[in-house]
């Protein structure tokens, strides 16, 4: 069970790669695709820009971390899971600067390909979202919200509390 967030806190950041313990940072996010040449296309439609080094996979810069495409049935056996074709039980996110730019780029993502499957609106949290799927069913959310601030380089952090 956690404690208080104010008893468990440790930073981030690391000074050692020695230090004991997983980083806390996500480095590569992996799609399972059916049609890796469609995927390329609908996150090109996007502006998002990538390249294929052997034209079996797709990565795209996306911060500082990476987003892959790659054959769903290939991910399931290089990952060693059973692949029922259901969600997978992850939501990915895209935070932005302001509610009006939630609306921009969600009529992006339609115009793209994309399937809204909520429209954008105030949540319960004080924020402004709403979800896509691309064209492989894989959810997006699309989110301003007080207290996260987006820097020029794209990344996101927490408020002080």
């Amino acid at each position: 069970m956690f404690g208080s967030v104010s008893d468990s806190f440790k930073p981030a950041g690391r000074s050692c790669a020695t230090m004991p313990g997983m980083e806390q940072r996500i480095s590569l996010i992996t799609l399972g695709v059916a049609d890796l040449r469609r995927a390329i296309a609908f996150y090109e439609a996007l502006g998002w820009e990538g390249r294929s080094p052997d034209g079996d996979v797709a990565f795209f810069q996306a911060g500082g971390m990476v987003v892959g495409l790659w054959s769903r049935e290939k991910l399931a056996a290089d990952t060693a899971v059973d692949d029922p074709g259901g969600w997978g039980g992850i939501t990915l996110a895209h935070n932005v600067r302001s509610a009006e730019e939630v609306d921009a780029v969600l009529a992006e993502v339609e115009a793209a390909g994309g399937r809204i499957v909520r429209a954008a609106d105030t949540t319960f949290w004080g924020g402004y979202a709403g979800v896509f799927l691309d064209p492989d069913g894989h959810p997006w959310e699309v989110a301003w919200g007080p207290g996260w601030t987006i820097a020029d380089d794209g990344s996101m952090s927490m408020a002080e509390s």
